[in-house]
């Protein structure tokens, strides 16, 4: 007994100042067992309870759980009711809608079929006329190759001095013979001082001749256009104004001739680039033609004058048939008068002839009286035997019937 008294006396822990022996641990984890027993047993009454009051609790969810499936079921079954009754009418929409579609799709495409018809027939016809555009652009194609054919020509004969010469000369005598009467023009004449030049055109009333000369310094215009450079081309232009003013002081010595030629003479340029280029950059060489009196002439001017000649020509002949058309004019008058004459005589002869048919109409209209008098008239009764011999009614001789109260005529017999 001792022993274990001082067993339990032994001390186990020290706590600052307090000394804590084996009874005083032995006793205080018997109490703190007895706390943990109690709390343990009042933890597990707390649970038991909890669970009594849980299993309550999920016997009142399970309830309603069950309560809530029915009306889910109910809802449910409801809802099935629902959906068959919309998918009956989502069916019968749907049906409606397909067959609505299939109406719209089958106008549309009648319409498209028609529009597609009308289309095929636009482009068809778009196509011919495209078609034969073309066929015009291929025409316009074979001429416009033919002109380029043509003008590689042109360049060729232009490339020569004397086929050059000869293309102006040509140009020139086509414009004068399709403007002048023949006779009145002639070409490559002699002058008195032995020149010759390129066409000579009579005017009218022994006026002096009017010369043309058709020869030009292309040379030099072309050399102008071939060169390159600010100073090249100074140098072409000096030479083409020195080269034309040469050109046209033998105009002006050569084809004008006081008496027989007239006091200008035209000097033709085969082109009217050329001629324009001249008056636009080249003024000073024109005005030293116009004091030389010689006119620079293109293919228009030259036609504009030839035709201010022809009308000239024609009044000339005019005047040349002159008397003839007043003789004429006073053999006119006098037909005139000789038809003024005969229409009155002619007149005299119809104002009788109507005279005498107003004459016979009024004859014409007493005898219709007369005769509509005696048609209007009727005979007594009883007096059907005609009268004697010849009768005649004498004026006023229409008596009254006192049976009738109707007019008839008193009928004498010759001798009465």
């Amino acid at each position: 007994m001792n022993d274990m008294t001082s067993i339990l006396s032994q001390p186990v822990a020290r706590l600052g100042a307090t000394t804590i022996t084996l009874g005083q641990a032995l006793g205080f984890g018997t109490a703190l067992l007895l706390a943990l027993f109690l709390a343990l047993a009042a933890a597990l009454w707390r649970a038991g309870k909890a669970r009594a009051v849980a299993a309550a609790e999920a016997a009142d969810h399970a309830r309603d759980t069950e309560a809530r499936m029915t009306d889910i079921l109910q809802a449910q079954a409801e809802m099935q009711g629902r959906m068959g009754a919309i998918a009956d009418v989502f069916g019968a929409r749907q049906a409606e809608l397909t067959q609505s579609l299939g109406q719209r799709l089958d106008a549309m495409t009648g319409r498209i079929g028609q529009t597609m018809a009308e289309q095929t027939k636009s482009t068809h016809e778009s196509l011919a006329r495209l078609q034969e555009r073309l066929a015009v652009i291929d025409t316009a194609q074979g001429n416009i190759q033919s002109l380029a054919g043509q003008v590689v020509q042109l360049q060729a004969i232009l490339s020569n001095k004397q086929t050059r010469g000869a293309f102006g000369q040509s140009r020139m005598e086509a414009i004068v013979a399709d403007g002048l009467p023949h006779g009145a023009y002639e070409f490559q004449a002699s002058l008195s001082n032995g020149s010759r030049p390129d066409c000579l055109v009579r005017m009218p009333n022994g006026a002096p001749m009017l010369a043309i000369d058709a020869k030009f310094p292309l040379e030099a215009w072309n050399a102008i256009r071939a060169a390159e450079g600010a100073d090249m081309q100074k140098v072409a232009a000096q030479a083409f104004r020195r080269d034309i003013e040469v050109h046209i002081r033998d105009i002006a010595e050569k084809y004008l001739i006081h008496g027989e030629t007239q006091d200008t003479a035209f000097m033709f340029v085969p082109s009217e680039s050329v001629f324009a280029e001249i008056h636009e950059n080249f003024e000073a060489v024109v005005q030293k033609a116009h004091r030389a009196r010689v006119v620079i002439v293109s293919p228009s001017l030259l036609m504009l004058s030839i035709q201010v000649i022809q009308a000239i020509l024609k009044d000339a002949r005019m005047r040349e048939q002159a008397h003839l058309i007043q003789d004429e004019v006073v053999r006119l008058m006098e037909d005139v008068a000789r038809v003024d004459e005969r229409v009155r005589r002619l007149q005299t002869h119809f104002g009788q002839a109507a005279k005498d048919i107003d004459d016979i109409l009024v004859s014409t209209s007493k005898v219709t009286k007369r005769g509509q008098k005696i048609e209007a008239l009727e005979f007594a009764e009883g007096e059907t035997e005609p009268p004697r011999g010849p009768a005649k009614v004498e004026a006023g001789a229409r008596v009254a019937d006192s049976k009738t109260g109707q007019l008839r005529l008193r009928v004498v017999e010759d001798g009465d």
